[in-house]
């Protein structure tokens, strides 16, 4: 089976951040028993040919031992064919990185860090219940470049309650100062489930006006623009050559296997994934039993699929993918959008416009299958 990425999901995390709805815990003593797992897991597996990409999310991957992570590679290169030229990313938080763990990582596989840095105020960063400072983020990125990496990512999170324009501004322009090679930025969301929904909920905090988060994101979009950075998905920025190849094999529909608890796995015609219960994912797989679920993808799913990730990026949807039926309703519902020059249509490829990009959720909605 042909395969072009590998995701291990690592969901430890020591404290929960108040607006993550991602599957993690706290329950540190798993650790050991989880890593077991998720060996036995990529063991079990289909041996998968020229794997491109690793990336290990979470949670927070850096909350495993250099020993632990080094488990897990030997299992991922032993029993599938890791090309030589392979994208492999860790997630880490700031406060994990120092001079030894950075030197360790170096040893390993992985060539690429995702750093959650989210803001570079102090204040903001205590909201959100993150255990590192502003200057910590300076800290790491230092760290990391003296142990070798050359290829460093950041995430980013503006529309906090009561932040301004020149708030944002000031953390784009500290997030430029660090000239790292990909920036990753997303609107604080408040997602149901979240201590962050339940202040929502209380009245404690309130969402900032639809007006100021467009004028945040098209700032964003000018000073990145600016610096050098090429916008090519929704949410994502990149120095020319530093695309994250791994998240651009999901925007462009390609297989990929994901491995550990709450971990999803697509092969065109299915997507499945496994149990979001560690012990439930432990106790399976020491019985050589994955538990997942799975649904089969029609047409109309696929189709659906493609407009949500391909509509994303800057190279847009390849219209002759699709049968077509798919085209004639696609462009048919696209027609309205192009004349408000949302989206434009050029070389067989159907696109979002930079006017479009802030409303394209409402855009997707109109082109997909009820």
């Amino acid at each position: 089976m042909k395969m072009a990425g590998l995701y291990i999901h690592i969901p430890f995390c020591k404290s929960r951040c108040v607006y993550c709805g991602f599957y993690s815990t706290t329950g540190l003593e798993f650790r050991e028993k989880y890593v077991d797992a998720v060996c036995s897991e990529i063991k079990m597996r289909p041996s998968v040919e020229a794997i491109s990409t690793i990336y290990l999310g979470g949670g927070t991957p850096s909350q495993l031992s250099t020993e632990q992570l080094k488990r897990i590679f030997d299992s991922a290169y032993i029993y599938n064919k890791v090309r030589n030229d392979a994208e492999i990313t860790i997630e880490m938080n700031p406060d994990d990185v120092n001079k030894e763990t950075a030197d360790a990582l170096k040893k390993l596989p992985i060539n690429r860090i995702s750093m959650g840095a989210q803001t570079f105020n102090d204040d903001r960063l205590r909201f959100l219940r993150r255990r590192h400072s502003a200057r910590q983020i300076h800290q790491a990125v230092d760290t990391l470049r003296q142990a070798g990496f050359r290829n460093i990512s950041i995430d980013l999170i503006y529309g906090f309650p009561e932040e301004t324009l020149e708030d944002w501004e000031a953390d784009i322009k500290e997030a430029l100062s660090l000239d790292v090679e990909h920036i990753s930025t997303y609107c604080l969301m408040y997602e149901e489930g979240t201590p962050l929904y339940r202040l929502l909920e209380q009245g404690k905090v309130s969402e900032i006006d639809e007006e100021l988060e467009r004028r945040m994101y098209y700032t964003l979009l000018n000073h990145l623009e600016a610096a050098g950075y090429e916008h090519y998905e929704i949410s994502n920025f990149a120095k020319p050559g530093y695309r994250s190849r791994h998240n651009s094999s999901y925007w462009q529909g390609i297989p990929y296997i994901g491995i550990g608890a709450a971990a999803h796995s697509y092969d065109i015609t299915t997507r499945s994934w496994n149990v979001d219960d560690i012990r439930q994912y432990i106790k399976g797989m020491e019985q050589d039993q994955r538990l997942f679920e799975s649904e089969t993808l029609d047409e109309d799913t696929r189709y659906n699929d493609a407009i949500t990730v391909a509509l994303r990026t800057c190279e847009g949807l390849d219209i002759s993918k699709l049968t077509p039926k798919q085209r004639t309703y696609c462009l048919a519902n696209a027609q309205r959008h192009m004349d408000a020059h949302l989206l434009k249509f050029q070389h067989n490829r159907l696109s979002l416009t930079k006017e479009g990009l802030f409303i394209s959720d409402m855009i997707m909605s109109d082109l997909i299958l009820i």
